[in-house]
């Protein structure tokens, strides 16, 4: 599966925005320091998911972002597909050229466990996310605890200097 840092960092983002959502706008800078992502790195995603309308932009002092629809209808697979992740599992990228310009002998097979992970990631919404008892207490924890260390600039997924989106 080719689901790397850039779409879990893009969930897991969101998914704080909705957890912190209605008590103002939240800034990135508060995101990066709860979940150990470096600003720099959120700011770049977060460029695609206000593109792509998922986050809405509030300007001036205390500003931020806010969720641009219901945490109910932001789904994990949107949040994916807006950062240009894909959850292909295929060897070829869904190109049916896995073996000699031609499928290889188990590209149905991978190519229906991508369709099936799409599918799931689809049915999840961000608000299911948020409901779940051990999201509540990680978000408490995370509230409490303060900025996450970050020794080489980007947090707990330790990104190289070179890393892009």
């Amino acid at each position: 599966m080719r689901l790397t840092t850039k779409g879990r960092y893009a969930v897991t983002a969101m998914l704080d925005l909705a957890i912190h959502h209605g008590r103002g706008p939240t800034a990135l800078a508060d995101i990066a320091q709860r979940q150990g992502i470096s600003l720099s790195y959120l700011e770049q995603l977060f460029s695609r998911l206000r593109k792509e309308s998922l986050v809405a932009s509030v300007r001036g002092p205390g500003g931020g972002y806010n969720l641009a629809r219901n945490a109910s209808e932001i789904h994990v697979a949107e949040v994916i597909s807006a950062v240009d992740e894909n959850v292909d599992t295929t060897r070829c990228g869904g190109a049916h050229n896995c073996q000699n310009e031609s499928p290889c002998l188990t590209h149905d097979l991978w190519q229906e466990l991508s369709a099936r992970i799409y599918e799931y990631l689809n049915r999840i919404s961000l608000q299911d996310l948020v409901d779940r008892q051990n999201v509540q207490d990680i978000a408490k924890r995370q509230d409490l605890q303060g900025p996450e260390v970050r020794i080489d600039g980007f947090g707990a997924g330790g990104l190289s200097a070179g890393a892009q989106i």
